[in-house]
């Protein structure tokens, strides 16, 4: 662990570096079940796996409770609670692709907070899609223009967005 941390049995931790001998990935997730003073520890992977190890032979965990939208690919929860503060984040972090992958991951409810509603959805509906590298320029630029890109059409995608419909963000 990077700063000291204390678990008890119950905390959520996640792992902060692959440990190849327990055959856990990077950013896993699970649940202490049982510690001791020695550092010796019982988690119980989401997966449902259950990995017994030291914290001395691998000290690479952190609290799990709340986790950054690129932890949480290929992860559901029952329920997500989004905070981007468009003040603090990297403007080319708040786009599409950010509101997929966030959003996405609550099987029921997903909440989404900001302190700038109409910043936030803005930035979410600027598409990060890649385009294949075997599209010329020409049907590139036809395809924009279908698509109405820096047109009015562009304006009215960011206000639907502004007024949060489909991203759960209300005023």
């Amino acid at each position: 662990m990077s700063a000291e941390r204390e678990v008890s049995a119950g905390d959520r931790v996640q792992f902060t570096a692959p440990y190849r001998a327990e055959h856990i990935a990077n950013r896993q997730l699970g649940a202490v079940e049982q510690t001791d003073a020695k550092g010796n520890l019982q988690i119980r992977l989401d997966s449902g796996r259950e990995v017994h190890f030291n914290l001395h032979e691998h000290p690479h965990l952190d609290y799990g409770y709340a986790v950054t939208s690129h932890s949480s690919q290929g992860a559901t929860a029952d329920r997500v609670l989004v905070h981007v503060d468009t003040e603090q984040a990297h403007e080319q972090l708040i786009d599409s692709r950010l509101a997929y992958v966030s959003v996405s991951r609550g099987r029921y409810d997903a909440q989404v907070y900001t302190n700038d509603a109409e910043k936030l959805g803005e930035g979410l509906g600027r598409d990060v899609s890649k385009q294949s590298a075997l599209e010329t320029e020409h049907e590139i630029g036809a395809r924009d223009q279908d698509q109405g890109i820096g047109s009015a059409d562009h304006q009215s995608v960011t206000e639907s967005h502004e007024h949060g419909e489909g991203y759960g963000m209300g005023h």
